[in-house]
């Protein structure tokens, strides 16, 4: 991949962010808290309906989209049972009760606002296998673009709500969520129209429905356990702990996720990629131990640079979130981890035995689960925090022993000694350490063991980035 193509993936998560930390101070400002949390709400909704609809048949598509002769025949044969599933549960909730879903979710009875939720949810799903168009085609701008837009029209419409002195009210904040997510899917609609009508005049494609559901139904369970897997420490504190914890939890997990950014970016690349080079017979085995060296590499001097540097954290923040700073490195490693296991378990995607990753998942909650119980109701936010690395740390290891059973004997060793020094530091700076220098020092001593460590990408690394001085 060319680097204008990555810079093009690159500007969605980028984007997107951004355009967050624009619109999360308006909405604090010009809204209520129970505003913003119906807006939560919704968004939290339209993911899950994407995870239930979609029946993993989108991530089905991008591992057989290289592999068949009739591309439009694969997006008729994926969208197809999604349309008839969702199209079903919408014909049901019209007819029985549409208030239901404004009541269940908003905590009140407001059909216009269970119509948009129900329209938001359907225009969300269309919208995912559209946009799996772009991104297979790697039109990497328009992809970017369509991650992005839906955040710009959203943060326009705040604006302008704002601006003419409409009533910020729960109404017109979803009503600016919805039509953010149409105005997305007319732009998806226009610039897939051509792969849309072919795929209304395809002939059939090889592959059967039953063959594709047996790959994406366990991606689907894992998908779902996955999910469980990110939520579960905060509902846990909520649970046992108080709100004060819940606050520093969540503002800690929210700096933690600029590391997220990167993550996705890396994400959204690597798994197409390998596809490719697998159905051109183009896989270098060793290219792939390389990337993941590499990687591992930028994660170790992540959490060694944010761990060095993590006294500085309270001078940006108020004081109650001084202990922020002791939470910041464990906090990392859960989103670090989970992309770092995405370079090994490609290898149970490509054998197809997909119900390795749903036990992975589930296997790695059920940690999750009993570590919070164990630790929230004594520790607060630093158990949640401890309790959810660990299940990551879990879920790295089970990904990559079930992806060498059934692809093949990959090294791991380098990859679990560091992984354990990163979680023990990690642990000892939340708990002995905490909000003391002899954490910052600790982690000041493995940035140094990780320039002799990892000195080929360290080499790699100053070499790439003086090259772009230099043409700078």
């Amino acid at each position: 991949m060319n680097k204008s193509k990555l810079l093009g993936y690159a500007l969605g998560p980028l984007g997107t962010a951004a355009l967050g930390f624009i619109s999360l101070p308006l909405l604090t400002w010009f809204y209520s808290v129970e505003d913003v949390g119906k807006i939560s709400m919704l968004l939290l909704v339209m993911n899950l309906g994407i995870l239930t609809f979609c029946l993993g048949l989108d991530q089905a598509y991008v591992r057989e989209y290289h592999e068949v002769n009739s591309k439009p025949a694969l997006l008729r044969l994926v969208c197809t049972p999604s349309l008839l599933l969702m199209s079903l549960f919408a014909l049901f909730v019209l007819l029985f009760e549409p208030s239901i879903i404004s009541v269940l979710l908003y905590g009140t009875e407001n059909t216009y606002l269970a119509l948009l939720t129900l329209f938001c949810i359907v225009f969300a799903v269309i919208s995912r296998y559209l946009s799996l168009i772009l991104r297979m085609q790697e039109r990497a701008i328009a992809y970017s673009l369509s991650q992005l837009l839906p955040k710009l029209i959203f943060l326009l419409c705040i604006i302008g709500i704002v601006v003419s002195e409409l009533p910020k009210t729960d109404v017109s904040l979803i009503s600016a969520q919805f039509a953010s997510v149409f105005t997305v899917l007319l732009v998806l609609l226009w610039s897939t129209r051509n792969e849309v009508h072919k795929s209304f005049i395809a002939k059939a494609t090889h592959l059967k429905l039953t063959d594709l559901l047996k790959f994406a139904l366990p991606l689907m369970a894992g998908g779902f356990a996955a999910f469980g897997l990110q939520v579960m420490d905060k509902v846990f504190i909520r649970s046992f702990s108080t709100f004060t914890e819940l606050g520093v939890y969540s503002v800690t997990v929210s700096i933690a996720a600029v590391a997220s950014i990167f993550a996705s970016i890396f994400n959204l690349i690597w798994s197409p990629m390998v596809y490719k080079w697998t159905s051109n017979g183009d896989l270098d085995l060793n290219i792939v131990d390389g990337i993941s060296e590499h990687l591992l590499a930028a994660i170790f001097f992540v959490m060694a640079i944010a761990g060095s540097f993590s006294f500085l954290l309270p001078y940006f923040l108020p004081e109650e979130y001084s202990a922020i700073q002791s939470l910041i490195t464990v906090c990392l490693l859960a989103p670090l981890l989970y992309t770092l296991s995405e370079t090994t378990a490609v290898g149970i995607t490509l054998a197809r035995k997909t119900s390795l990753s749903m036990w992975a998942s589930v296997l790695a909650l059920v940690i999750n689960a009993f570590g919070n119980y164990i630790l929230v109701e004594k520790f607060g936010a630093q158990g949640a925090a401890i309790s959810t690395a660990v299940a990551f740390a879990a879920f790295y290891t089970l990904r990559t022993e079930f992806s060498r059973k059934v692809w093949r004997n990959m090294p791991t060793m380098k990859t679990y000694i560091v992984i354990v020094i990163l979680l023990i530091t990690s642990i000892l700076h939340c708990t002995y350490w905490q909000q003391s220098f002899m954490g910052n020092i600790m982690w000041a001593l493995l940035l140094v063991l990780g320039l002799l460590t990892f000195k080929r990408s360290v080499i790699l690394g100053l070499s790439a980035f003086k090259k772009l001085v230099f043409k700078c």
